[in-house]
C-alpha cells in the first residue's frame, strides 16, 4: 500500500484522512499467469496497481496473430484509463505474464474517491498523462530503429522484464520473430 500512496504522492497532496479514505477503497487480488485482468470485448472492470509481478497489452490483428503492445511491472498502474473511465469494451486483453498481487479498484470506488477528494481529478489527470509519456518514450523507437537497437532499447527500458517474460511475447512487442530475436541475443553476447 505504502507504494501505491508514494506514486500517488507525487502528482499532489492527500492528508492523512484523504489517504486513509482512498486505502478504505482499494481491494488486494492475485492473478495467476496468463489470467486476464481486462479483457477485449468487455468494460474494463479495475484500474490496477501493479504490486508483484507483470501484465502485458496484447491483441489479434486482421490475421489472427496475437500482438504484444506494451507491459506494466511493478510499481505502475495498469488499465486502459480511456475505456475505464467512460466504460467502453476494451479492444486488448490485459493479461498476467506471471502471477501478480495487484491493488485495485473498481468503478464505483474510483468515482467515490474523484466525488470525494478535492483535486483528486487533477491528479488523476497528471497520473495518467505520466503514464501516456512512459508509455509513447517506451515504444517510440520500436517505429524507426532496426531490430537489434530495438532490443537493445527493450532491454534500457524493461531491464527487469528480460528474464521474466517469454521471449515469444518481447519478439510480439518488437515486431520480429522469435527466431530472429534469438539470433539477435546471441549476436549481442
Amino acid at each position: 500500500m505504502e507504494a501505491l500512496i508514494n506514486l500517488i504522492l507525487q502528482f499532489g497532496d492527500l492528508n492523512k484522512q484523504q489517504i486513509e479514505f482512498l486505502l478504505s477503497k482499494v481491494e488486494m487480488l492475485e492473478f495467476k499467469k496468463d489470467d486476464y485482468l481486462s479483457e477485449a470485448g468487455k468494460v474494463p472492470r479495475y484500474v490496477a496497481f501493479v504490486l508483484e509481478g507483470v501484465f502485458r497489452f496484447c491483441y489479434y490483428n486482421y490475421k489472427g496473430e496475437e500482438i504484444t503492445n506494451y507491459f506494466v511491472d511493478e510499481g505502475n498502474f495498469v488499465v486502459d484509463n480511456q475505456k475505464f473511465e467512460s466504460q467502453i469494451v476494451a479492444s486488448e486483453y490485459v493479461q498476467a505474464v506471471t502471477d501478480c498481487k495487484v491493488l485495485v479498484f473498481n468503478k464505483k470506488n474510483w468515482d467515490e474517491i474523484s466525488n470525494t477528494i478535492v483535486g483528486w481529478e487533477m491528479m488523476k489527470a497528471n497520473m495518467v498523462r505520466k503514464c501516456l509519456t512512459l508509455a509513447m518514450e517506451r515504444r517510440s523507437p520500436l517505429v524507426s530503429e532496426d531490430a537489434t537497437t530495438r532490443y537493445l532499447s527493450f532491454i534500457e527500458a524493461f531491464p527487469n522484464l528480460i528474464n521474466r517474460i517469454p521471449l515469444s511475447y518481447v519478439a510480439s512487442y518488437l515486431g520480429i520473430t522469435q527466431q530472429s530475436l534469438s539470433r539477435i541475443r546471441r549476436n549481442i553476447r
